[in-house]
């Protein structure tokens, strides 16, 4: 496999900032079905406009829960990722309650996250015939080491598929270290998203090799073109 589909294949193309028209996500959602990324990721009031311009093509919709500081309520969380499946979305990316982890209210926790997943699971096998992809957002930034691990150990409890480091907008971005540290706490249980200031080809690569499955980033076309100019 090239480096380059290598890189598409383990993209999300990330179309979050607030300001963003639609022109900007018809042309983020164009350029995702051209290079066949995996996912565009949009804020939920673009879920719909995306699933029509990507439609009859490889590239999921996913967009965003509780985003982006996780304090939302529990049944609103569960709310938003029913009501994103029924506009198209396949992808869920949730904002752990980050206030519940540092609390030490575990099982609070693990009920917000797992009622997601049940939101999701239930109303895209009931209108797709297949589950739902659901990713718990940890934002590393704010956690130490032990409670990474704990928040990854609740994620997979809750039957989420993947964990991720970070929205890109909280204190710090996806790092290999965080990267080693939640592939260690999983192991090949659950899949992991590196997302938060990932710009160039050789961060990219970085975090692949450190364990990630899937980038969110905004800058996949940039770092898609690096790699396309150092395979020829």
């Amino acid at each position: 496999m090239s480096l380059t589909k290598r890189l598409a294949e383990a993209i999300d193309l990330s179309m979050l900032h607030p300001t963003l028209r639609e022109t900007d996500i018809e042309r983020g959602c164009r350029d995702a079905v051209y290079w066949g990324v995996a996912s565009v990721c949009v804020l939920p009031c673009w879920v719909r406009f995306a699933s029509e311009l990507v439609n009859d093509s490889s590239v999921a919709v996913g967009t965003v829960v509780g985003f982006p500081l996780g304090g939302n309520e529990t049944s609103v969380k569960a709310f938003e990722a029913r009501r994103a499946i029924q506009d198209g979305a396949t992808e869920i990316d949730m904002v752990m309650n980050i206030g519940f982890m540092k609390s030490g209210r575990f099982e609070s926790l693990l009920d917000d996250m797992k009622a997601v997943v049940d939101a999701a699971q239930e109303v895209c096998e009931s209108l797709r015939g297949k589950r739902a992809i659901v990713k718990i957002i940890l934002e590393t930034g704010y956690l130490e080491k032990d409670e990474i691990v704990r928040a990854c150990e609740l994620a997979l409890a809750s039957g989420a598929d993947f964990v991720k480091t970070s929205t890109g907008f909280g204190p710090k971005g996806a790092t290999v270290e965080d990267v080693k540290l939640m592939r260690s706490a999983v192991g090949d249980r659950m899949k992991i998203k590196a997302a938060g200031g990932i710009r160039a080809l050789q961060q990219a690569i970085e975090l692949l090799d450190a364990g990630a499955d899937r980038l969110g980033t905004s800058h996949g076309v940039a770092i898609l073109l690096e790699a396309q100019r150092e395979s020829s």
